[in-house]
């Protein structure tokens, strides 16, 4: 195969999300190492060797491969509870609520107590879960709260690791499971300096995504204590995500952790001067820029998707909403188009302001 042009890369123009990217170069070449065991009796030694990579980093006993973030979240939650009735406490915007396909209740039966949070950026111990956990005192017209699932990076924003370790310690002392959709925990860690480890020790299991920032083409690591990714696992299998010769796969994913992860930052640095540009310009954000996305507000701007889309094909990009999402391949000439393209939006809108929906805006964590 001639990869002398694979680093072309099509995702360059790509602002809709971070799981545009495409598998470099080195991914491909990654495959001639690759084994091909069978992954669903645990005979794959590239997979197997993924799973204990993401684990040690985690600080974790084991970890588990799954095709989606989706799947390692949902069978997660699965383990986490047990004899319903039970319910699960989240942020209202989290994508293990949002946007899996109302999985929680389907898969797990369970009551979903979706929480806006008070200060408008994440879950705080006191202003939102204790005054919205259910306690398990023998009310029987109540499902209490068995688990609470957090998100971080959450629409780019960073949940601060103090706030983090106070609701671990709520959860423990309360015997509520903790568990971590960290699709971006790469983004939290590398923004911040605090590691995966530190990060993962506050919950009981933690969800991290490999097809997102990093780029890989496919899969999720479900990381906690053996006893549960060995439940998780049987779970993983009735659900239809067994995965026989995935060593192809996980190969490519371990690539892209030791060569991408120091990428990341950069599109937190495209990103924050996308937002300082917005700052500058009067065009109104519905969340500061701590990472890797630039959420504008549509609604306060006068700004309609259609609007937006038009200068994004003027100038090449490709968007999705208000959410501009930056990743490694975002190619420099792409960045000031999509600038270019804003500022156009921006001064159309306020010649021919777009009129106010009163449909409830969509919350992008794909």
């Amino acid at each position: 195969m001639d990869l002398s042009n694979f680093d072309k890369r099509p995702a360059h123009n790509d602002f809709r999300s971070d799981t545009f990217t495409t598998p470099t170069a080195s991914m491909i070449k990654s495959l001639v190492i690759s084994s091909l065991g069978d992954a669903v009796y645990n005979e794959d030694d590239s997979t197997n060797q993924l799973e204990a990579k993401v684990a040690k980093l985690a600080g974790k006993e084991s970890g588990l491969y799954c095709v989606s973030g989706t799947l390692s979240n949902q069978i997660a939650v699965r383990v986490n509870l047990f004899q319903p009735p039970y319910s699960i406490l989240c942020d209202y915007r989290g994508h293990i609520y949002a946007d899996e396909a109302g999985g929680l209740s389907t898969l797990s039966q369970a009551m979903i107590q979706p929480i806006h949070p008070k200060n408008g950026k994440y879950l705080t111990l006191e202003d939102d879960i204790i005054p919205n956990v259910i306690p398990d005192d023998g009310d029987i017209h109540l499902a209490p709260t068995k688990l609470i699932s957090l998100e971080n990076t959450l629409h780019g924003m960073i949940f601060p690791i103090d706030e983090i370790e106070k609701i671990s310690k709520f959860c423990r002392e309360n015997e509520i499971r903790l568990h971590l959709d960290g699709a971006r925990l790469w983004n939290a860690h590398v923004e911040t300096g605090v590691s995966i480890e530190k990060y993962c020790s506050y919950f009981d299991s933690v969800s991290l995504c490999l097809s997102k920032s990093l780029g890989a083409p496919i899969g999720s690591v479900l990381v906690s204590d053996s006893k549960f990714i060995k439940k998780a696992n049987h779970f993983k299998k009735q659900n239809g995500g067994g995965i026989r010769q995935s060593g192809i796969l996980a190969v490519m994913a371990s690539t892209a952790i030791d060569e991408n992860l120091p990428l990341l930052k950069n599109s937190h640095v495209k990103a924050k001067e996308l937002g300082k540009l917005c700052q500058d310009n009067n065009i109104p954000l519905l969340y500061p820029v701590d990472t890797n996305f630039v959420f504008v507000d549509f609604e306060k701007a006068g700004i309609s998707d259609e609007l937006f889309n038009k200068y994004g094909d003027k100038y090449n990009i490709k968007v999705h909403g208000n959410r501009i999402s930056f990743h490694y391949q975002i190619s420099d000439e792409s960045f000031e188009n999509v600038k270019r393209a804003l500022l156009d939006t921006w001064e159309d809108a306020k010649k021919n302001p777009a009129e106010r929906s009163n449909q409830p805006s969509k919350f992008y964590s794909l």
